[in-house]
């Protein structure tokens, strides 16, 4: 399995070029505006845009062999971004600096921005913030920010990903100009995959489907062992109402540990997905009985921010889920 590398490391991207010529054009005039909302997909490349933009504003020259904005990895700009000790950059995001994920973004570091961009460029024609992902702010973190938004700085830019403007506060989004970033074909995404990971065409176009086309995330599926997940959750719900209980009890063994509740919430993803699937094709075929699948998969989406929040136990909830996914298929 290859590497993935954070997106301050990445110098090309695929599928954007679009996004990026409005970017550049806007540079360009002189008439940047101070705020820019990248939304799209998880994975599907905003925040390795957000570094090319930033490199570029930051002062590294065009380079063409890396795309629109791209720059040259051994500019001196380049080296310092991906060294973290550029004094024009300032990056919130969820990962601390002892290399651990945050489950939100602190307000006390989201109260930095407004200090970082009250002073003036140290070394670059501007100051520049990449927030990684506006989703992750908290409360207090999104107001902290909002104060930055209305007050905008001086030769000062903020870069802010997010997978789901539609649950930002309205008066960022209002306050910010919106840049969309669309998800790949899903035959491009799968054969972005398969230039990283020693995976089959199918499997590498069923990552790619699950991912919705962003690239990065088919990627880390892949790296997540998301094809067994997905194949768990197919033999699952096939079995109903029947349910395989020690196959249930093997999944559980995989929730203990670090990752545990990455792969919880993975294998609910995937049985959320398949039974959405399947009621539709039911409704689709105007067959009733489709209560009893919706409160199922409620539960899918509910039970993994429950057990995260609230420290169950994952294993019951695991049981918990397929026992409502065995009443709704008594009920067909």
């Amino acid at each position: 399995m290859a590497e993935m590398r954070h997106p301050r490391e990445v110098f090309d991207l695929i599928g954007h070029e679009t996004a990026e010529a409005a970017f550049e054009a806007t540079r360009a005039r002189g008439r940047l505006h101070h705020a820019w909302l990248l939304t799209g997909p998880e994975g599907d490349g905003k925040a390795t845009f957000a570094y090319r933009a930033a490199r570029r504003l930051l002062g590294a020259p065009a380079d063409a062999a890396y795309g629109v904005l791209g720059s040259s990895p051994d500019h001196p700009v380049s080296r310092q971004v991906i060294a973290r000790s550029h004094p024009d950059l300032f990056v919130l995001e969820r990962v601390g600096e002892d290399g651990k994920v945050r489950k939100v973004i602190p307000v006390d570091e989201a109260r930095g921005l407004s200090e970082f961009f009250s002073k003036s460029p140290a070394s670059a024609p501007h100051r520049v913030a990449i927030v990684d992902a506006a989703d992750d702010l908290n409360v207090n973190a999104a107001n902290a920010i909002l104060k930055t938004l209305e007050e905008p700085p001086a030769h000062g830019v903020l870069l802010m990903v997010s997978h789901s403007p539609g649950r930002l506060l309205a008066t960022i989004r209002s306050r910010c100009r919106r840049l969309a970033f669309q998800p790949l074909s899903l035959e491009a995404a799968a054969a972005f995959v398969r230039e990283r990971e020693d995976v089959s065409a199918e499997d590498a176009l069923r990552l790619a489907k699950m991912a919705g086309g962003a690239p990065g995330r088919a990627w880390a599926l892949a790296g997540a062992n998301a094809i067994a997940m997905d194949d768990a959750a197919r033999a699952l719900i096939e079995a109903l109402p029947r349910v395989d209980e020690a196959m249930a009890l093997s999944l559980s063994d995989r929730f203990r540990g670090g990752e545990g509740q990455a792969q919880f919430n993975l294998l609910f993803d995937r049985l959320a997905e398949r039974v959405h699937g399947f009621a539709a094709e039911r409704a689709g075929q105007g067959i009733g009985g489709l209560d009893r699948w919706a409160q199922a998969w409620e539960t899918l989406q509910r039970l993994p921010r429950e057990a995260e929040a609230l420290n169950l136990d994952r294993a019951d909830a695991l049981f918990t889920a397929l026992g409502e996914l065995r009443q709704a298929a008594r009920a067909a």
